[in-house]
């Protein structure tokens, strides 16, 4: 396989993954080479299409500022005959990244130093890429974070009821339709203008960003497979969902699970000091509902499995997505609960950074 990449070394797997397939080639330099799961990313010209552009972009803003751009930005390595992945004669999807060295990525964040490190590497993406043309990119997964449809979807599932268990969730059922006129409120101000369109990552989770072994800080955003269209309302709150919870996705033991204001505030005051004037009013004004809108979503999404038979997620015992699901609603009460003082914490955090409209 690296032959097509004028490589011929030993590799062997790497990281923990749950999409692609990813190995490290024992070289000097070091690389990744990864597998592109075909069964989830069906275009993976179009995925590839959107790396290239965006990463192209982000090395000369990089360059700029003068940073390292094979350290700060993935470094897409092309095939020996010039493309970007290679796929062979089974259509299987294969590209080769430079190896980031001296740099750690995590699953959770035990300190707040350390999710607002993950803060400042992706309010650092979308700053550069703020005067991207993102109508360029190709939409890998269509109505990805689009929280009406996935409400639509629910609610196909819901009529189809294919497992028998929607009579035994009633109470869940409910907690998502008491909230149904909520859902659009990010993509009706896309819609009408009133927030504009970005390039996203979509999948802001703490291990999708390198940080540096010694220092700490967020040295480069990774995972790029999911980059298109979107707002950055979605990769602020959706870090918050997954990084600001005091307990594992699927934990049964609700008590647990609470939403940290404290890091709230880290991850607030990092992302915003990078974002600075590229900001708008009406999105400085959703950050806070923008973290329990992907809650919602993501234990919508759980529930709509559920009922269905657990044919997306993966599930490793009974009831796991309906335990992931009242985790995420979990949050999502505790946010309501809180969400004057994340209000009062977006603002403090803009008066801090010299954010006024």
């Amino acid at each position: 396989m690296l032959s097509h990449f004028s490589l011929d070394l030993p590799s062997n797997t790497y990281g923990n993954g749950h999409i692609n397939t990813t190995y490290l080639v024992n070289s000097s330099p070091r690389y990744i080479l990864q597998q592109i799961n075909t069964d989830i990313f069906k275009r993976p010209d179009q995925v590839m299409e959107n790396i290239q552009a965006v990463t192209a972009h982000l090395r000369r803003k990089i360059i700029e500022k003068g940073g390292d751009p094979n350290r700060e930005t993935l470094t897409l390595l092309p095939t020996s005959d010039g493309k970007p992945y290679y796929e062979d004669p089974n259509g299987n999807c294969f590209r080769l990244y430079l190896f980031i060295e001296n740099a750690i990525s995590y699953d959770a964040a035990d300190t707040p130093e350390k999710f607002a490190a993950s803060a400042h590497a992706f309010g650092r993406f979308q700053n550069m890429l703020a005067d991207f043309p993102s109508e360029q990119l190709h939409e890998t997964i269509p109505h990805f974070h689009d929280t009406g449809d996935r409400l639509r979807i629910f609610r196909e599932a819901l009529a189809n009821n294919k497992s028998g268990r929607a009579e035994s969730v009633r109470e869940e059922i409910d907690f998502v339709l008491a909230r149904a006129n909520e859902m659009t409120i990010v993509t009706d101000a896309i819609a009408k203008g009133e927030i504009p369109l970005r390039v996203t990552h979509n999948d802001t989770k703490l291990n999708n960003v390198m940080l540096d072994a010694v220092t700490g800080e967020g040295v480069c955003v990774i995972d790029l497979d999911t980059v298109m269209p979107g707002s950055l309302l979605y990769d602020y709150g959706d870090s918050l969902r997954f990084g600001a919870s005091t307990g594992a996705e699927d934990e049964t033991d609700l008590s647990k699970i609470n939403f940290s204001l404290t890091y709230f505030e880290a991850y607030t005051d990092a992302f915003l000091s990078e974002l600075k004037d590229s900001i708008t009013e009406k999105e400085v004004e959703l950050l806070p509902f923008s973290a329990k809108l992907l809650t919602l979503e993501c234990g919508m999404r759980f529930l709509t499995d559920h009922i269905d038979g657990d044919t997306y997620f993966r599930i490793h015992r009974e009831n796991h997505n309906l335990d992931r699901c009242r985790t995420q609603f979990k949050l999502i009460r505790d946010m309501e609960s809180k969400m004057d003082e994340m209000k009062a914490i977006v603002a403090k955090c803009c008066e801090k950074h010299g954010i006024r409209f």
